[in-house]
């Protein structure tokens, strides 16, 4: 039986109308990840990524770069459970609503 990894991100810096949370979602399918992305009110982008630890730990790295326009300042990592997955609504990988 595999293990499923599963973590929780909040990014801060340029990452808002920059296409971040498209690029999130196409790069995590790459990956074979589930899990999802969402605004934030504040300024930031949050994203759970739940799959192997490797393609969790790339992700997690991706997205310390982003996409091209986007500038990090800051990615907050922690662990999560798996009913944070479940807020994605059915889809393998989502794009949430602002929370």
């Amino acid at each position: 039986m595999s293990t499923v990894t599963i973590r929780r991100i909040v990014v801060r810096g340029r990452v808002q109308r920059v296409g971040y949370r498209n690029w999130t979602q196409q790069t995590a399918i790459r990956y074979g990840l589930d899990g999802w992305v969402r605004n934030r009110p504040d300024g930031s982008v949050e994203a759970l990524f739940a799959g192997s630890a490797a393609a969790v730990d790339a992700m997690i790295e991706a997205c310390r770069r982003g996409p091209q326009d986007a500038h990090v300042d800051a990615l907050d990592v922690q662990d999560a459970g798996p009913a944070d997955v479940a807020m994605r609504g059915g889809t393998r990988f989502a794009v949430l609503p602002t929370a």
